[in-house]
């Protein structure tokens, strides 16, 4: 363990949202999201929807999962709460950690409703400057479905540049194999 991080920020603000790690009992919040966007969720998080289950129970584990590895910085999880409506609207993960380069793979959602409203652009931004500043990440990167151009678009706005293409990488939930893009950005490209 990396006595340096037992105090980084729990919670991250941005001008409209507060990105912070799960709490105890935010199961029900999280299963909400994911039920009413799960159209979408199943064929772009498959793991995701499957890890975190059809009843509060299930959801209420896999939170407390992300709580326990955070904690071990393993991973970590962030919900997306909006300022005003104080409603959970997405979820952010740096997972896949290899703390000996150190490197991190990022993962994110929002509620489709909250789409295209910048919302996401200002969390990724925030959330990439907790990753090089205080996890002391050197490198942060992204693999997304090769059709889904929204997600590419917002990698590219933050900073992140295309490093390649994975061929027949992703089986989605229907059987179809797919491609993904990788998309990676380095602490020493990063501004801030």
């Amino acid at each position: 363990m990396r006595s340096q991080l037992y105090n980084i920020d729990t919670a991250l603000l941005t001008s409209h949202c507060v990105v912070r790690r799960f709490r105890e009992n935010e199961g029900v919040a999280f299963r909400k999201l994911i039920e009413e966007n799960k159209d979408y969720l199943s064929d772009h998080f498959p793991i995701l929807v499957a890890e975190v289950g059809a009843d509060d129970a299930t959801t209420e584990q896999f939170v407390r999962e992300r709580i326990a590895a955070w904690l071990l910085q393993q991973d970590y999880a962030f919900g997306i709460w909006h300022n005003e409506s104080t409603d959970l609207i997405g979820y952010v993960h740096l997972f896949e950690i290899n703390w000996e380069v150190p490197v991190a793979e990022i993962s994110y959602f929002i509620d489709q409703r909250h789409m295209k409203q910048g919302l996401m652009t200002e969390v990724l931004a925030r959330v990439l400057r907790f990753g090089f500043r205080q996890l002391e990440l050197e490198k942060i990167y992204l693999k997304t479905l090769s059709d889904n151009f929204a997600s590419q678009r917002l990698a590219r706005r933050v900073g992140f540049s295309r490093e390649g293409d994975l061929r027949n990488e992703f089986r989605k939930p229907g059987g179809m194999i797919a491609d993904l893009v990788r998309f990676g950005f380095s602490r020493e490209t990063y501004g801030e």
